[in-house]
């Protein structure tokens, strides 16, 4: 049976809520496999997926209001069915009401016939009750309202209200639900910036520099998913947030150093580190995972990037002693809660727990102790996270401070913009100041005496 465009949207839904799954791989390989698919098809499942998962939270809340029962305990696939339906309702403008009603019943009546009659009459009660939505008062409880309003965890909400402020918690969530645009890095290993533009624009693509990243690339509307170009097929191009680009310029390695990268993931940034050293030097390129290796060996291929040495292992225990005090630069991208990146991983923050940054600091810790006994004298460790979670940021640096006396914090390279330095040198990247990911990053520098580990 072929699927509906909605059919695929419930889904890849289902999954992100059952298996803790992320959107972007299942989007993908759905993408993929429905080749026949025209565009507006591809792109309508691509926001409808997106658009609920962002704004779930007040799409669950509106839910709550129409239906009678227990909300929690509603089927799964049904509670997707009327959110999805309920997104379209509210966010979408060129859906006629019926054709959402009568697509999100079909769907009901081949997944779960028995709640048909329910989607409709809670979606039927949504049209005509759309413009009488009242949400929580902004003046009598700020957190509540934003929460539902802008659609984040309650928890989450009164935790950043404490560091920002109301007015500027509510920005930084708006942003969060915002459709982030499409960032590419320049492979400078092929290519170079103007030329890649000048070629982009003469194929008829919309495509700008980017404002911080030197290396970076905004594509507006691209006609086909990047991964189809013949740019990135090429290995001109990798997708990668600006933000992200950035933390490589923290790094800022020299040709000729031994580089190490010890959460390297996919390889983005390791890649990125092979580019501004031009091949020249040596990255050992480490992480526990060895599916995310292999990727990462596959797009350093892809890329050109030839000086990278791949070691799969737990970074609290590798690369091991042959490598003590070895290093001139060590990149630290820890694992973390990921709270900078959801404008473009939205189902993070119904997965997250308020413990779950300090738990987080725990590995941040340990990772970062690990490290410091590779680093050579007088070299850099640095280190960056894609949270905004103070837990796994400063106090994270601080604490490492404390045990590490022979480290200094220093201020950022000149390639880093000053409005993204802190009074204390801290890289900080947000979505609502920068139109960026939410970064952080410190470089440290080892002084004094050689410690034996």
């Amino acid at each position: 049976m072929k699927k509906t465009p909605r059919h695929i949207v419930l889904e890849i839904l289902n999954r992100v809520e059952e298996q803790d799954a992320f959107a972007e791989p299942l989007l993908d390989a759905a993408l993929s496999r429905a080749h026949q698919m025209n565009i507006h098809d591809r792109s309508l499942i691509t926001r409808i997926v997106y658009g609920t998962l962002r704004m779930r939270g007040r799409l669950d809340w509106i839910i709550d209001q129409l239906y009678k029962g227990d909300f929690l305990s509603m089927d799964v696939s049904i509670r997707n069915i009327l959110r999805a339906g309920l997104y379209q309702l509210l966010f979408t403008n060129r859906i006629p009401d019926f054709a959402v009603v009568d697509e999100a019943v079909e769907i009901t009546k081949k997944t779960n016939p028995a709640g048909s009659g329910l989607v409709n009459a809670i979606l039927r009660n949504a049209i005509r009750r759309r413009d009488g939505i009242v949400y929580p008062d902004i003046k009598e409880d700020p957190a509540y309202h934003i929460s539902v309003f802008h659609s984040h965890p309650l928890w989450m909400v009164r935790k950043w209200i404490e560091t920002f402020g109301v007015e500027e918690t509510s920005m930084l969530c708006k942003a969060n639900n915002e459709i982030p645009p499409v960032v590419l890095r320049t492979n400078t290993l092929k290519t170079n910036r103007e030329k890649l533009i000048d070629e982009c624009s003469r194929q008829g693509m919309e495509i700008k520099a980017t404002g911080f990243s030197p290396d970076g690339l905004i594509a507006s509307h691209p006609a086909i998913p990047v991964r189809e170009m013949a740019f990135y097929k090429a290995g001109h191009i990798q997708i990668q947030d600006e933000a992200s680009q950035l933390i490589s310029r923290l790094v800022d390695p020299k040709p000729g150093e031994d580089v190490l990268d010890v959460c390297a993931g996919t390889g983005g940034k390791t890649t990125h580190l092979a580019a501004i050293m031009n091949n020249r030097g040596r990255i050992t390129a480490l992480d526990i995972g060895e599916k995310k290796i292999t990727a990462l060996r596959k797009n350093a291929a892809r890329l050109g990037a030839t000086n990278i040495d791949t070691r799969i292992g737990d970074a609290r225990e590798m690369p091991g002693e042959p490598f003590y005090g070895s290093f001139d630069r060590i990149l630290v991208d820890a694992p973390c809660t990921g709270l900078g990146t959801l404008r473009r991983n939205p189902e993070i923050k119904w997965r997250t727990t308020e413990g779950d940054p300090k738990k987080f600091s725990v590995l941040q810790k340990a990772i970062m102790a690990s490290a410091a006994r590779y680093l050579k004298k007088g070299g850099f460790l640095i280190y960056s996270t894609c949270t905004i979670a103070t837990e796994e940021n400063e106090e994270v640096v601080a604490d490492f401070m404390v045990h590490h006396r022979d480290f200094i914090c220093i201020h950022p390279p000149d390639a880093i913009n000053p409005c993204l330095v802190d009074d204390r040198g801290y890289f900080r990247s947000y979505p609502h100041k920068h139109g960026t990911d939410g970064f952080f990053g410190a470089v440290l520098t080892k002084i004094g005496r050689e410690k034996k580990p």
